[in-house]
């Protein structure tokens, strides 16, 4: 057992997407702009206070927040750690169940509580910290969150009631904070929200994602902006206008499509329909013609037939993505999707998801060879094994290709951006050797 410590130190730890992440690192720098000791997971293991900041999206997101509170609540009956609190999504969402089933955590918190969180450390909110966000990404790269929440529809969405209506940061602060994140060394930036494509609504009654993209350009420092989320339902096309003016906005756009039979989308609400997503993607290909469009799928829908997945199968096989994720849906309740019949086995879901997946391995992999010989510059993450590991500008952090520089031939400096001439490839990586002037 733990001796008590003189001070309280805290862990935070984080599951589910990078906007939770954000949401740590800031509960992070909110405790140590208190004078408290606090850390992001797995940099120390003196902690007597956890912090565990959950994700409630789906099922399997569910299961693995549950365990890792319950995993905690074992320490604490251990006498590792003193007090346990839990926050985030699922805390939001279940908060009533989770006090009644799992009772030994000191409090549960939802995802706007982070003054109640505090409270709980004697600790107040301080504003003039929300540019000065203690990162947990690689010190190169950070996530830039410019809105939470979000007022769409979709059937099978619960994030807007986890994180509630749509509500933009101001430009400024924004850009404020992007200062000060290429102050400490961050040459790329990662543009998220739950819908980027809102941006400015709220604040300034019009769509206004290329405002901060034209404001963000102008930042010292940093070189890559790069645009996640993006829902394409009345896209605003100026944005992609942006992207062919602009130097520093990466040539890359990630816009979760989530299925392309009109019949499965009109059931998903999601008020667009193939054609409309096909016209908006040849726009896209119009004005950049080098874009790299990243997007996700959702397998085994409500009511899905093996023809409507076929469809889809159809669709991404024509329209070629660059990057592509499957997800097999999950029945969530209070959603109004909840009120159809779950009625795609798991089984089918299971392999609708693979042969979806087969399919763009073949593209990624044609696409891949295609860039032997080619030369890219390419942001140096770390080093792992025999290879320096790196990113093209058409590469996100942990969901996209990378490209291995074999350490034994070359040096580079990680965090460095370096030429490199793609000399082979596979189906989600690609081989390359720096070339030197």
């Amino acid at each position: 057992m733990k001796t008590k410590t003189l001070k309280d130190k805290v862990e935070v730890i984080t599951l589910g997407c990078s906007k939770n992440l954000v949401d740590s690192e800031n509960i992070v720098t909110q405790l140590k702009g208190n004078d408290i000791d606090a850390y992001h997971e797995h940099e120390e293991d003196q902690a007597n206070i956890v912090i565990v900041n959950t994700c409630g999206f789906i099922d399997l997101a569910k299961e693995e927040s549950v365990d890792t509170i319950l995993a905690n609540v074992a320490r604490k009956n251990e006498g590792e750690i003193e007090k346990l609190y839990v926050t985030g999504c699922l805390s939001q969402r279940y908060k009533d169940d989770l006090e009644r089933d799992i009772p030994e955590v000191d409090a549960y918190f939802g995802t706007m509580d982070l003054p109640a969180l505090l409270a709980r450390f004697n600790a107040d909110y301080k504003h003039e910290l929300i540019g000065e966000r203690k990162i947990s990404t690689l010190p190169h790269y950070a996530y830039l969150k410019i809105s939470e929440g979000c007022n769409r529809t979709c059937s099978f969405c619960a994030i807007p009631l986890m994180r509630g209506k749509h509500i933009s940061r101001k430009i400024e602060d924004l850009v404020r904070e992007a200062q000060e994140l290429a102050k400490r060394g961050v040459k790329e930036l990662m543009l998220i929200a739950q819908e980027l494509t809102y941006y400015g609504l709220d604040l300034y009654k019009r769509r206004a994602l290329s405002d901060l993209l034209e404001a963000l350009q102008a930042v010292e420092g940093i070189e890559w902006i790069r645009l996640h989320y993006a829902y394409p339902t009345k896209f605003p096309r100026e944005v992609l206008e942006s992207m062919a003016k602009l130097s520093k906005v990466c040539n890359y756009l990630d816009i979760p499509l989530q299925h392309a039979n009109d019949a499965v989308l009109d059931r998903m609400k999601r008020q667009i329909t193939q054609a409309e997503m096909r016209d908006l993607l040849a726009y896209a290909k119009s004005v950049v013609p080098d874009i790299a469009i990243r997007t996700t799928m959702l397998v085994g829908f409500p009511g899905e037939t093996e023809e409507e997945f076929q469809d889809m199968c159809d669709f991404v096989t024509d329209m070629r993505f660059e990057r592509l994720g499957v997800f097999q849906y999950s029945h969530e309740e209070d959603t109004t999707a909840h009120d159809l019949v779950d009625d795609v086995p798991a089984d089918v879901k299971a392999d609708r998801a693979n042969r979806l997946m087969e399919i763009q391995k073949d593209i990624s992999l044609e696409k891949n060879i295609a860039l032997v010989g080619t030369q890219h510059r390419v942001l140096v993450d770390r080093k792992e094994g025999g290879y320096f590991i790196g990113r093209t500008v058409y590469d996100s952090p942990e969901v996209d290709n990378e490209v291995l520089i074999d350490a034994a031939a070359s040096y580079v400096r990680i965090g460095d951006f370096v030429e490199v001439e793609v000399t082979g490839a596979e189906e989600f990586d690609l081989y390359g050797t720096p070339i030197t002037n």
